[in-house]
């Protein structure tokens, strides 16, 4: 009777496994076919399931159907196709064992090399409002079964999560297989993958504890029905809310734990509710806000922008500066640069498409959300490996919404979007000499610039970049101090943004001591004779719109 141990001075050493066989079964198809070609032209035979063989067939490549290995056609609506030993046997098997080997043979099965697998989309159910029984449908259990099988057995097994790591895998399949240590990585990405997807599942079954079961009761609500609750019911009856337009999905919750909130979308709307979220956790309520904000900062240029946002208001703003290799990447170091304190947890948005470059930055950076008209592939690897991070890609019609609404007690208010900007040939010169050229276009971006900044708004900028960034404040002297703080050595030499004329001139001396030395601004206060005598006293040049920009 042969013994069964597991001590380590028995097993056959094994560093590189070469990939002859790989099991696919994966909800996420990005970037699929680039594995399974490469897999294809490799000579590993696919073994795959569902839509992901079709997939993969459709594109022209060899694939094996599960159910041609298990002997069984998928079972119970699909809940079971992959719960077979001839599956798991082939997930399991120690092949540093001659004993399992010998089992493998017996009972005619193969052992595979590499899984690729990602779950069902159990969070995106929750978020999108469906019924209970649909998100019941949604929890996987022959996905997580093999990446756990295989995540055990990483010794001969690689287990792949994320599209995130395909490159990855790509190269070491070309380079002869892959090593332990790789191995080990991949299974450890596995575990936190099935921990956070069964921590995700036990929350919703505990919130539906708390709250209640009636799924019937929450069937007979309809549109029809006007009371407030209907808003955030889960029911399937529910498709809308005739005020509020389409109800997209109910998030987990608003700006606090205790706040229901729910996503609505407008008819023909182009906006952030539209966006394609490419990557991570469900997106919530602030996290909404603060990205529509990043857009409104960045889509204010027409050049390479990025705008870094926490609480709505601008970390930092850039545009690319001229001439470089990667506008977009350029523009996001300098405005990651204005406060790197305040942008840890923050918010980007670019108005061109993310590159590899500026993405390898960003990897190194905690960040909430990105969002931007696309994604380079090259980069979408590079983002996809950290698992939290939210990545949205706009509609290929993104347009900045021309109106604006607001809900107020009892009613609502609309106005136009403050989307004027009245260029620097159209500004008053009101004291001081007319700037060249490079000061001209910092005061034009920084007049821009300035119009995210919540009010009272003062902003510095440089180089095409924010350098300190003064907000929210309830007087304007408070602004120029928090922002000539933040800037720093910085503020010496720049040039400042005031969203509203100075009432006093308190708050412009505080720029000027600092070494501001051009400022534009709406004008238009009694006291601007004071104003202008006290930039002239400091040869500061500044120049008057004659419009205002706040942001309440």
């Amino acid at each position: 009777m042969a013994v069964q141990s597991h001590d380590p001075s028995l097993y056959e050493h094994r560093d590189v496994v070469p990939v002859r066989r790989a099991l696919i079964s994966v909800s996420d198809k990005t970037r699929l076919l680039d594995l399974a070609c490469a897999l294809a032209e490799a000579g590993v035979e696919i073994v795959s399931t569902g839509s992901t063989a079709a997939t993969i067939r459709e594109a022209g490549h060899p694939v094996t159907d599960v159910s041609e290995v298990t002997g069984f056609a998928e079972a119970l609506d699909g809940r079971v196709k992959t719960l077979h030993p001839a599956v798991h046997s082939g997930l399991l098997a120690d092949l540093r064992l001659a004993d399992h080997r010998e089992q493998l043979e017996q009972l005619g099965f193969a052992p595979f090399e590499l899984v690729v697998v990602n779950l069902y989309p159990f969070e995106q159910t929750v978020a999108s409002g469906r019924p209970a029984a649909d998100v019941i449908e949604n929890v996987d259990i022959g996905g997580p079964a093999m990446v756990r099988a295989a995540a055990k057995n990483h010794a001969n097994v690689g287990v792949v999560v994320s599209p995130g790591r395909y490159d990855e895998v790509i190269d070491a399949v070309g380079a002869g297989g892959t090593t332990l240590a790789q191995r080990r990585s991949l299974a450890a990405e596995a575990f936190v993958h099935t921990a956070q997807y069964d921590a995700a599942v036990a929350n919703w079954f505990l919130d539906r504890e708390d709250r209640g079961w009636s799924d019937e009761a929450a069937v007979e609500k309809t549109a029809e029905d006007g009371s407030i609750d209907s808003i955030f019911d889960t029911g399937e009856g529910y498709v809308g809310y005739e005020v509020f337009g389409l109800r997209e999905a109910v998030l987990r919750y608003g700006e606090n734990s205790h706040q229901r909130a729910a996503l609505f979308t407008e008819n023909e709307g182009t906006g952030i509710a539209q966006a394609a979220q490419l990557h991570g956790k469900e997106m919530s309520y602030n996290n909404y806000v603060d990205a529509d904000a990043a857009l409104r900062a960045a889509f204010d240029h027409e050049r390479p922008a990025v705008a870094i946002i926490k609480h709505a208001n601008p970390c930092g703003i850039a545009v690319a500066p001229d001439g470089a290799d990667d506008p977009i990447a350029a523009a996001h170091e300098l405005a990651h640069a204005c406060d790197p304190v305040s942008a840890f947890g923050g918010v980007i948005a670019a108005n061109r498409v993310v590159t590899e470059k500026m993405a390898e930055t960003v990897s190194g950076i905690f960040t909430e959300v990105i969002i931007a008209p696309g994604f380079e592939p090259e980069a979408l690897a590079i983002l996809t490996r950290k698992k939290s991070i939210r990545l949205l890609a706009l509609p290929a019609d993104f347009a900045p919404s021309p109106v604006e609404l607001r809900q107020v007690s009892g009613g609502f208010l609309l106005q136009d979007s403050d989307r004027s900007f009245k260029g620097a040939s159209e500004w008053e010169l009101a004291t001081g000499e007319p700037a060249d050229a490079e000061t001209l276009a910092d005061l034009e971006f920084a007049w821009r610039a300035c119009r995210a900044v919540k009010s009272n708004a003062i902003l510095l900028a440089s180089g095409g970049a924010s350098v300190g960034v003064g907000m929210g404040q309830v007087n304007r002297v408070d602004s120029c101090r928090l922002a000539v703080e933040r800037a720093g050595d910085r503020a010496r030499g720049s040039v400042a943004a005031s969203d509203a004329f100075f009432p006093f001139v308190d708050g412009l001396q505080v720029l000027l001591d600092a070494g501001v030395r051009a400022v534009v601004q709406p004008g238009g206060s009694v006291r601007d004779p004071e104003v202008i005598e006290a930039a002239r006293a400091a040869g500061a040049t500044v120049y008057f719109t004659g419009e205002r920009h706040f942001f309440h």
